[in-house]
């Protein structure tokens, strides 16, 4: 339900396109960058597309670039930790507010990147590998927040790690032609993002009895818990995609 820059693969899918000026356009320019799917089929998807279509036209007025909306989102994510940081060394709980409100804010910044590229007509092959990049050093710095509030490390680590190998193995599937992997798993970006900035809101709380480090560790353990059923749902349908062909 993302409005993501193109996947390799399709036609115009390796650069601009004509712009989506109305919403029916930017419908029709979506479906055409996720494998045929209308997302008028789906109110949840129509709505969520409807959202960000409304969020990223005065950014295309103002002459905002797709990657100047990556960069923003990036420089946030990587804020993240750092509030984190100053929390842990001044103990005001509203340090950990605004982390809360950066994360929300990186993660919807990582869905405007690819709504700016589509109603600007400007998705390109460099602004695919460049939000893929810029979405791993987020991820990253997102669980770094949780490390530095008291999660353990080797979890934190691990869940990181089974994230990324969702993300490689798509790739991979898409380095052989298999543009649309056909499933959307349980440990997708946004579900991350969410994850992250629940639980730093939590540890900003510390309800029922459980500290910031208490709430920092269930978080990571809940990421990594996550990310791993989202690496076997991806592997169990490439699987199937790939022994068929």
């Amino acid at each position: 339900m993302t409005a993501d820059r193109p996947l390799p693969g399709g036609t115009d899918k390796y650069g601009p396109a004509a712009a989506a000026t109305t919403l029916e356009q930017y419908f029709h320019r979506w479906s055409e960058l996720h494998g045929g799917v209308d997302p008028r089929t789906s109110p949840l998807i129509r709505v969520w597309l409807t959202f960000a279509y409304g969020l990223a036209r005065p950014m295309t007025r103002i002459g905002l670039s797709p990657n100047g909306v990556t960069g923003i989102g990036l420089v946030i994510a990587i804020a993240v930790p750092l509030l984190a940081w100053q929390y842990t060394r001044t103990e005001q709980s509203w340090w950990l507010v605004v982390a809360v409100v950066f994360t929300a804010a990186t993660g919807l910044l990582d869905n405007l990147d690819g709504a700016v590229a589509v109603i600007s007509g400007r998705t390109t092959r460099w602004g695919y590998v460049l939000d893929s990049i810029a979405d791993r050093i987020s991820d990253v710095s997102l669980l770094v927040a949780l490390w530095v509030l008291g999660a353990p490390g080797w979890v934190v680590v691990a869940a990181g790690f089974a994230g990324s190998i969702q993300e490689y193995a798509r790739a991979r599937a898409a380095g052989l032609g298999v543009a649309e992997v056909g499933v959307v798993s349980i440990s997708e970006r946004p579900t991350r993002v969410i994850i992250v900035a629940v639980f730093i809101g939590l540890a900003s709380w510390s309800p029922y009895g459980i500290d910031t480090a208490g709430w920092a560790s269930i978080g990571a353990w809940l990421a990594l818990a996550v990310a791993v059923v989202g690496v076997c749902q991806v592997f169990a349908t490439l699987r199937k995609r790939l022994i068929g062909d």
